[in-house]
């Protein structure tokens, strides 16, 4: 159960930044990117079918890579902590890409940014939610198991909340400093868990 509230409060501070692509990162697809690519326009929505398409797509090329690497493959938290450290450089790649749109020369982005921005974030999002999952299932206790599963998808919800709390800022303040704050936010959450895996491989009693 404790390995589960640490788990509970990193995968908040993940949501917290994955779910700005509905609203931070939407408001800087419609002002502040280019909305063309290979000689064709788009509407700024078109952004939000690029991590389902990232999802689709490498999922099964995850799950291939866990069961090669056998018994090297990573532990729980460490999964976790790799999923908070691809998320951290996912907004790390768009710290240029806020400078260069409020440079005042009035030129949008290229849309390339986003798309790797969201490409790396769901290489997080692959690392931490279904683990996630997993090992919510395989720590609790068995007669509070769906109980507990309700608490780990709260996560989400209290990440959209903060999510939708830092979208507050994207008027009033810089966007390479609004960026730089949630990768600074994400790397430390990463280090701390890279720190704590091995005291929570024993919360976790041995469960793989």
């Amino acid at each position: 159960m404790g390995a589960i509230v640490i788990f509970f409060l990193v995968a908040i501070l993940f949501w917290g930044a994955y779910e700005q692509a509905g609203s931070t990162l939407n408001l800087f697809a419609d002002r502040y990117t280019r909305l063309d690519a290979f000689g064709m326009s788009f509407p700024s929505s078109w952004f939000q079918s690029v991590q389902p398409i990232f999802v689709i797509t490498l999922a099964p090329l995850f799950a291939w890579i866990w069961v090669r690497m056998g018994r090297y493959e990573p532990s729980v938290p460490a999964k976790l902590a790799l999923g908070v450290l691809f998320m951290a450089v996912s907004f790390l790649i768009l710290v240029p890409a806020g400078a260069m749109a409020q440079s005042g020369s009035g030129v949008r982005v290229s849309p390339w940014w986003l798309v790797a921005s969201y490409g790396v974030s769901e290489l997080g999002e692959l690392c931490l939610y279904p683990v996630g999952l997993s090992a919510v299932t395989k720590l609790s206790p068995a007669r509070i198991v769906g109980l507990m599963m309700g608490v780990w998808l709260l996560s989400n919800a209290f990440g959209n909340k903060l999510a939708g709390w830092a979208a507050g800022f994207f008027s009033s303040m810089p966007l390479r400093e609004l960026f730089l704050d949630v990768t600074l936010i994400l790397l430390v959450t990463a280090a701390i868990m890279f720190a704590l895996v091995k005291p929570i491989r024993r919360l976790m009693g041995g469960v793989q």
